[in-house]
């Protein structure tokens, strides 16, 4: 993955090996926690940092902190 400010549904798609209709699901949900935040959003696109830290932990594929990212009931 390219160092990229906002990655696509593709790209999403293409890191996680899922369909890209549930790219578009997770990043509606990882945007949706965002704007809870107080941060701007777009849609279509999320921010690649916070794509990494949420997947991967703090340390962004480092293999710890690993978390289950099942977004089913949302």
């Amino acid at each position: 993955m390219a160092n990229k400010v906002f990655l696509h549904a593709d790209e999403v798609a293409a890191e996680l090996g899922v369909s890209k209709a549930y790219a578009y699901k997770l990043i509606r949900v990882l945007n949706s926690d965002l704007r809870k935040q107080g941060f701007i959003t777009i849609n279509g696109r999320v921010s690649s940092q916070y794509f990494k830290e949420k997947l991967y932990g703090n340390n962004a594929g480092g293999g710890k902190g690993e978390k289950d990212v099942s977004i089913q009931g949302r």
